[in-house]
């Protein structure tokens, strides 16, 4: 059989242009050779139950947390995890690997809580690492919000797309990176010098550990 993926309707549309065929005969002869199949319909990705926004007072209230991607100079493709306060315009977290899944979010996650009060709230969008039973059960069991932005509006996560622009156009395009490691440790001194050196207009041009200083 050479259409394996026709359906009896699309074969007795073929054979009937043809020759003269009755329809049940075909569906009949269809399902005795064991032609019939079921299309597997794509899985709903779920999306996310979104918790109200929190308006961000002051430090570890509201965290953001994206994804932006670039490559090894040989081609190798990496993705940067961004984690950054909403508040203060920290960039607490970016890490750069290969592959992070859900559970990687959690460890590192983790990690940060292990030095630093986790916020009350994290905005994301609905990617699987967010949505992941691992991601959302660690969020449960740490009383941390998730709050999703709808699905297609980057702008509603409008604090982390801002700083993965400035992250773009000041280190990923301006840096050459050979390895991994090389992009890690070239993508930390940038957000140490982005915390300590950086003045920001949002923050009247402090620092946003200068910030953090003076709302202490």
């Amino acid at each position: 059989m050479k259409k394996r993926r026709y359906g009896y309707r699309r074969i007795y549309n073929t054979l009937i242009k043809k020759r003269k065929v009755n329809h049940k005969k075909v569906y009949r002869i269809y399902t005795q050779m064991g032609l019939k199949y079921r299309i597997k319909r794509k899985k709903k990705r779920f999306t996310g139950e979104s918790r109200p926004l929190i308006i961000p007072g002051s430090t570890s209230k509201r965290w953001s947390m994206d994804f932006v991607h670039d490559a090894l100079y040989d081609g190798r493709k990496f993705r940067v995890l961004n984690i950054i306060d909403d508040y203060s315009r920290e960039a607490i977290c970016l890490q750069p690997d290969f592959s992070i899944n859900g559970r990687r979010v959690v460890r590192i996650l983790e990690e940060l809580r292990m030095i630093r009060p986790l916020p009350e709230q994290i905005v994301v969008d609905n990617g699987p690492e967010f949505t992941s039973k691992v991601f959302l059960k660690w969020a449960d069991e740490n009383n941390v919000d998730i709050h999703f932005i709808e699905k297609g509006k980057p702008t509603q996560n409008a604090f982390v797309e801002s700083f993965n622009g400035k992250f773009r156009d000041e280190c990923l395009n301006e840096e050459w990176f050979v390895t991994i490691k090389d992009a890690r440790n070239k993508i930390e001194v940038w957000r140490n010098e982005y915390n300590t050196e950086r003045p920001h207009s949002s923050l009247n041009g402090l620092t946003p550990y200068e910030f953090i200083g003076k709302s202490a």
